[in-house]
């Protein structure tokens, strides 16, 4: 663990530095978007593109040089190589691109996630939607969240108080019926389809309220996105109705809800 890392967490350098890094690898991924680029499979038959392998591997040269010695967990490198037996007490979380089904499909709710997380939380997260040139972070502890297109400032962000008729953003792969179910459950009467960890974003920028999730995801899907949402005042909860946390067996998730106010 460096001096730097911790303090630059604390000065918000750090997701300063995550957003410059994940906004390069948006840059990387962009020539790939809507040029005909075929996913291969996977072991766990997801797909994977060459936009992914060369994102992860500009995140990974990046952070190894920022931040030597920091463990880092990444959704390609897990696949080719394996999971660590174990998460250290600091470690980076990386999807390098999010949502590949919708990126092939040329949709625009792709995203770039890295977290950092510190004994099981995620404590600095940064988000990019290269498609709409958009970067949301968390800025540091206790500081709030923020937004800014690329080459712009940043703007704060804050989750909106729960209006009377409260709208979720649920997975694309959902059918109407389980959506509306699903939907009802946290209480939301209307309910819109996206891909990636953008729900979260959107979420944390006070246009939408909730997005549960039944079925499973990697840790790397939701560490960054929940950083910026809990930075802007939401909540992201697990079953037992705490926190939703990481290191855990495999770096897989069960449920969990993201609420905003």
């Amino acid at each position: 663990m460096s001096n730097r890392l911790t303090a630059d967490l604390a000065s918000g350098a750090l997701t300063e530095a995550l957003a410059d890094i994940a906004e390069d690898a948006a840059r990387v991924i962009l020539p790939y978007w809507r040029s005909g680029v075929v996913a291969e499979r996977k072991g766990d038959d997801s797909p994977v593109t060459q936009a992914d392998r060369e994102a992860e591997a500009l995140i990974l040269e990046r952070l190894a040089a920022a931040y030597p010695d920091i463990q880092a967990v990444a959704e390609e490198a897990a696949s080719a190589d394996g999971l660590p037996a174990q998460a250290a007490d600091w470690f980076w979380l990386i999807d390098p691109l999010d949502g590949t089904r919708g990126f092939v499909e040329g949709r625009e709710s792709y995203t770039v996630n890295i977290a950092l997380i510190h004994d099981g939380a995620p404590v600095a997260g940064v988000v990019v939607a290269p498609a709409t040139a958009t970067t949301w972070r968390s800025v540091a502890p206790g500081k709030g969240a923020e937004r800014r297109r690329f080459g712009e400032s940043w703007q704060t962000i804050r989750v909106r108080q729960r209006p009377d008729a409260p709208t979720a953003l649920l997975s694309h792969s959902m059918s109407d019926e389980e959506a509306r179910r699903l939907a009802s459950r946290h209480g939301c009467v209307q309910w819109q389809g996206t891909d990636s960890s953008l729900k979260f974003c959107l979420i944390a920028e006070g246009r939408f309220d909730a997005y549960p999730r039944s079925g499973p995801t990697s840790e790397w899907d939701t560490a960054a996105g929940q950083a910026v949402l809990e930075a802007a005042g939401g909540r992201v909860l697990a079953e037992d109705g705490k926190p939703l946390a990481y290191g855990k067996s495999c770096f897989a998730n069960g449920a969990f809800v993201a609420l905003g106010g």
